[in-house]
């Protein structure tokens, strides 16, 4: 496993971690901890993690703006997913719709569904 995916798993446990410590579990942020999971058990099989990480940032801020208010420690850990994610320059353009939890699943798997 490359040194990318070592450090965005950590990143990506750690805010799992600290988000289902919140009391008030909004659909919105079930739905960012059930990315959070998912991208975690693709990461080791992905071609490009950069891109995947720069995906799940963007879903994440997308997802939770004005709705979650994020600790300071979940945001230094997105910061650290972000920085990841800008490495994937170019091949990080997606053209789709952030905030759709699918993009993270494959075609035969299953989507939770919150709201």
């Amino acid at each position: 496993m490359t040194d990318i995916k070592k450090q965005a798993k950590q990143d990506i446990h750690e805010l799992y971690d600290g988000l289902k410590k919140y009391e008030d579990q909004s659909p919105e942020l079930m739905d960012i901890t059930d990315v959070l999971q998912q991208v975690y058990h693709t990461l080791d099989t992905t071609k490009n993690p950069e891109a995947l990480v720069n995906k799940l940032t963007k879903y994440i801020y997308i997802s939770g703006f004005k709705k979650i208010t994020f600790a300071p420690a979940e945001n230094k850990l997105l910061a650290n997913l972000g920085a990841i994610g800008q490495r994937a320059g170019l091949n990080g353009a997606y053209g789709s719709d952030y905030s759709d939890k699918s993009q993270f699943y494959g075609y035969k798997e299953e989507v939770p569904r919150h709201s």
